[in-house]
């Protein structure tokens, strides 16, 4: 059996990462994708340990100290996400390809750790489209709105620190395109 891979996907806010995931893993249910842990609170609809592991500022901290962590980041000045580092050796151990859904400074600190991961940067057809799609879903206010594509700038600048760029115009062929990378197909 051939080791399985690690590929993290990186992309500015409301890109449509949870969406070409959801799709990707919809098609191929043998893709693993790692739950997060994150301090924010749970958004409408959301679950503990199905979208993430919803968890106090302590003990996040936690978690981190004991190393638990894989890669973690305080994103948009506000909340700490990260990735517990057991579910994801365990899956990869076992032959499963994993994808970890993150932000840029996590994926920084993957790139550190482990670089024989594959890294890629989902974008968005323009910057116009990406505001109308934060605007459109209205799950942020103006103050955070601004926030997000601000840091959203950040992120686009680092694409060239990626392997591959996909852009996400359309979501069979983003899928499709995300599943021949990971190797899927």
């Amino acid at each position: 059996m051939s080791k399985a891979q690690l590929t993290v996907l990186v992309g500015p806010t409301a890109v449509g990462k949870g969406t070409v995931v959801a799709a990707l893993t919809q098609r191929y249910p043998n893709l693993k994708v790692s739950v997060s842990a994150t301090t924010r609170d749970p958004r409408p609809g959301e679950l503990n340990g199905v979208h993430y592991f919803f968890v106090s500022p302590r003990e996040f901290e936690s978690m981190v100290q004991r190393g638990d962590m894989l890669e973690w980041a305080l994103v948009h000045g506000r909340n700490r996400y990260g990735t517990p580092r057991g579910p994801v050796d365990e899956s990869l151990e076992a032959g499963v390809p994993v994808l970890l859904e993150i932000d840029l400074a996590g994926a920084r600190q993957v790139r550190e750790n482990r670089p024989e991961s594959q890294f890629i940067f989902l974008a968005p057809p323009s910057w116009e489209e990406l505001e109308r799609r934060l605007v459109g879903r209205g799950t942020e206010g103006p103050e955070e709105r601004e926030r997000r594509l601000a840091t959203a700038r950040v992120e686009l600048g680092a694409a060239s620190e990626f392997d591959h760029v996909v852009i996400n115009d359309d979501i069979d062929r983003t899928v499709d395109e995300l599943a021949r990378l990971i190797g899927l197909e």
